[in-house]
């Protein structure tokens, strides 16, 4: 199912990018480096890395995975595998979060 709506979405965006030419092309794409160079957005994308980070740092505290990742340079396999014990882990607290972003002017 997800093949076929990714499959519908490309030939739609083909058939229209191909009806709206080159023009609307470039027009498109001089918006798009325009919105990327703008230092307030470029301040709203720093702000959501910065609390998506905290948000993975947090369950990764709660889930005990602070540790050395799996595969680490010190690390030695033995051929064998061991499972965790199962514990009881809770979703991260959203609550931080802002409910609507700060405005673009």
């Amino acid at each position: 199912m997800a093949k076929l709506s990714f499959l519908v979405g490309f030939g739609a965006g083909y058939v229209l990018g191909a009806r709206a030419g080159r023009e609307r092309y470039e027009q498109i794409r001089g918006l798009w480096s325009d919105a990327k160079d703008n230092p307030q957005l470029q301040g709203l994308a720093g702000m959501a890395q910065a609390r998506a980070d905290d948000v993975v740092s947090s369950v990764k505290s709660k889930m005990g995975r602070d540790a050395e990742p799996t595969g680490s340079a010190g690390a030695r396999s033995t051929g064998t595998t061991t499972t965790p014990p199962a514990t009881a882990t809770s979703s991260p607290d959203v609550t931080a979060l802002p409910v609507d972003p700060p405005p673009i002017a």
